[in-house]
């Protein structure tokens, strides 16, 4: 890449941003304040017990051993919390606490509090990883959330709790906003509501007049989170889950009418989150999402119903989800989520992929089509090669990206959906739509693309307006799919799926999966090469 093209890059990520993210940015960084080491105020007396929290998946596999994101960590062995050799964001699991409040976690209380005792003495306050906010406000309300369960934090805990509050009240993240800032602000009405007193208050304060503006920002007309990812969905409805359990366990602290609305917004994300699962009961893979980092939504569903919210509705044969960007259409056992979304928020699209118009199928309970999923972040080839088009139901044009995904993080020019129809035939839905992610190119390409579903199956048509030198439409057939002969996919044991292309040279290659952080999972991709001149072609899948 040549330094313009570079600077061009930059220039169109900068653009995007609000004025506070890049002052923010800089102030952040310059801005070290010294934590403050008072005593912890007195702490508060709760006017109801907690319900259970929704559980992730145990990490704690012995007394200094975790399993974290697909790797097993030994304290002892690494280094301690700071281990360099360890990838940040294996570090930041380290001090996250998860195991506190995961499934069968009574079973291993003797080893948490000499684990929370340990991370105090290990980790002087304000030094490490530990102490960077994002971490800190996990840690914070794992805390509160095993005392509320009946567990006593250790005194030295209680001081430290307070000191982390007092740090993250002076180093909230406004300069990355989004899910980062949200946490921060639970963090801060955790500690302000465990804790008693003026002190407490002004942290509760704070946090409660964050997520007053952050959930009407943050969280769609149709329930929708913002940054369109179904996994940063998930952890933002059990962030909201966990606030109402907090009302409810010290409710003179939480004004009643504050409770109805967070509620309120509660139950049009749990619809959202059904809408956007598959019929296995995961989320789908668009965007940062894979399983494993929220609770599974079978957990969120528990928890939901155990704080008396009221079930959503049944889902329909079609469901849009307009804010959003999002799809879903069932036809038989067939369902389909579609991505006629924007990347996210135009300045915090830091969690997005090149996967406009890309989809995902189910049959039954398999799994059949997939995005390729993530097994990790960073700013290395890999994690930019699955943020890529290529490693998504949908078509490269010259080798590029729709959107310019960059860095680990990054995105410059970005494609948006246009002219979106959906019509329905009888049982059959058909949907279109096209964006514009390739008209930076010299041919000004636009791509469009049109499903159909029916009991019969499904026909996806790609058609390419404008000049290029080559494009490609991938589909990535889950581990679990096999490519059989005579144009056959075998989905599980008893189904049989007939594909065909038409307009397009088909071809098998080889492909990853990635369902969770850690894990590769080899599986097979069919690309369809669409001719320059014909500038279109369709799948045919085609079921019993």
């Amino acid at each position: 890449m040549t330094a313009f093209a570079r600077l061009s890059r930059l220039v169109h990520t900068v653009r995007y941003l609000r004025p506070g993210q890049i002052v923010g940015r800089l102030w952040f960084r310059l801005y070290r304040p010294r934590p403050q080491l008072g005593p912890a105020p007195p702490l508060r007396v709760c006017a109801e017990s907690s319900v259970t929290p929704a559980a992730r998946e145990p990490s704690m596999i012995a007394a200094d051993q975790f399993r974290l994101l697909g790797q097993t960590v030994d304290l002892g062995s690494v280094g301690g919390w700071q281990a360099p050799q360890l990838s940040y964001l294996l570090r930041y699991n380290l001090h996250y606490f998860d195991d506190l409040n995961a499934a069968g976690c009574g079973q291993r209380r003797d080893r948490h509090a000499p684990l929370i005792e340990r991370w105090v003495a290990e980790n002087p306050p304000a030094a490490g990883v530990g102490w960077e906010p994002y971490p800190t406000s996990l840690r914070m309300v794992n805390w509160v959330k095993w005392a509320l369960a009946g567990n006593e934090l250790p005194n030295t805990a209680v001081h430290s709790l307070a000191i982390q509050a007092r740090q993250m009240r002076r180093r909230m993240e406004h300069h990355l906003l989004g899910n980062h800032l949200f946490s921060n602000a639970k963090a801060l009405v955790h500690a302000g509501c465990y804790f008693d007193g003026p002190e407490a208050r002004s942290w509760r304060t704070t946090g409660l007049a964050v997520i007053a503006r952050e959930l009407n920002e943050q969280i769609l007309t149709d329930g929708g989170q913002f940054e369109r990812s179904p996994m940063y969905h998930a952890l933002a409805f059990e962030d909201l889950l966990d606030l109402l359990n907090l009302a409810r366990v010290f409710p003179s602290c939480i004004q009643p009418a504050v409770a109805k609305a967070w509620a309120e917004v509660a139950s049009r994300m749990w619809r959202w989150l059904r809408v956007m699962c598959h019929p296995d009961g995961e989320v789908s893979h668009f965007n940062d999402s894979v399983r494993g980092v929220a609770p599974a939504p079978r957990e969120l569903d528990a928890y939901a119903q155990r704080l008396g919210l009221a079930e959503p509705a049944p889902l329909q044969s079609v469901e849009h989800l307009p804010e959003s960007g999002y799809i879903r259409l069932q036809c038989g056992e067939a369902v389909l989520l579609i991505d006629v979304a924007a990347i996210g928020p135009d300045y915090l699209p830091g969690h997005a992929h090149a996967d406009t118009l890309s989809f995902e199928l189910s049959m039954g309970k398999e799994r059949v089509l997939v995005n390729s999923g993530i097994d990790r972040y960073g700013v290395d080839a890999e994690r930019l090669r699955q943020r890529g088009t290529a490693a998504h139901n949908t078509v490269s044009v010259n080798g590029l990206d729709s959107s310019e995904v960059w860095s680990g993080f990054r995105v410059a020019r970005r494609a948006r959906p246009e002219a979106l129809s959906v019509t329905q035939d009888g049982e059959a839905v058909s949907v279109e739509c096209a964006h514009g992610g390739y008209r930076r190119l010299p041919g000004r390409v636009t791509h469009h693309r049109r499903w159909r579903l029916s009991h019969e199956g499904l026909e996806v048509r790609d058609r390419l307006e404008g000049d290029f030198a080559g494009a490609q439409a991938h589909y990535h057939l889950a581990p679990a799919v096999e490519a059989g002969p005579n144009d056959g996919l075998m989905i599980g044991p008893q189904r049989v799926a007939r594909w065909e292309v038409s307009g397009g040279q088909a071809d098998w290659v080889q492909s990853r999966y990635h369902p969770q952080f850690g894990l590769a999972l080899p599986s097979r991709q069919l690309t369809v090469a669409i001719d320059s001149q014909s500038r279109s072609a369709t799948l045919h899948l085609r079921w019993p």
